[in-house]
């Protein structure tokens, strides 16, 4: 399936859409940014941030206003040099997110589920010098694992965060949050503007 056209709702919501420069820019930067996938995929709207800017007050704030489940975004070679498996060998969801198992960081925390200390397990998921040893798991971080090849591979939420990440010249690896209305339903791009 391709999203090269626009669908009617992107069509009546253009002003309100932002380019992908300044979306790059707003990540180069350290902003937080919702992202919408196509209307005919999830039609789901997304908190994102680099993960190398996901502060404490920046996970309290996906937690407090997204509602959903907070996850952090690594590409494959990352997933596989911290050793994490995937949730499910035969990935049978319908837009086959690639969940691994949970993972906390070893060390800085406490009980893992504080915005600290999912910052924490953020930032050391990240750094390069870090091993799975520095890893436990199950914990209360999400990793989701990108695709190679990205957006052009499959058009997710997933690879839409680590490819600008990469695009804003970061870490290649984001930290998204579903966005839920207040009555639990998700917000669609109309609710988001």
């Amino acid at each position: 399936m391709g999203f090269e056209t626009p669908g009617k709702v992107e069509e009546n919501w253009q002003d309100a859409i932002s380019s992908v420069e300044e979306i790059i820019e707003d990540a180069r930067n350290g902003r937080m940014f919702i992202l919408v996938d196509h209307e005919d995929r999830e039609n789901e709207g997304d908190l994102v941030i680099p993960a190398q800017m996901a502060t404490p007050d920046a996970i309290n704030f996906m937690a407090k206003h997204g509602r959903g489940l907070i996850c952090l975004t690594l590409p494959k070679d990352r997933i596989e040099a911290l050793g994490l498996p995937l949730m499910a060998s035969s990935n049978s969801s319908r837009h086959e997110t690639a969940f691994t198992v949970s993972i906390e960081a070893r060390d800085g925390v406490t009980t893992g589920i504080s915005a600290h200390d999912r910052a924490r397990t953020v930032a050391v998921a990240i750094d390069s010098s870090k091993t799975a040893d520095d890893i436990a798991t199950p914990g209360h971080v999400f990793p989701l694992q990108a695709r190679d090849g990205g957006v052009l591979v499959r058009a997710g939420h997933t690879e839409a965060a680590v490819d600008l990440s990469r695009l804003a010249g970061l870490n290649p690896s984001g930290v998204i949050c579903e966005i839920m209305n207040e009555d639990g339903t998700m917000s669609r791009l109309p609710e988001l503007v």
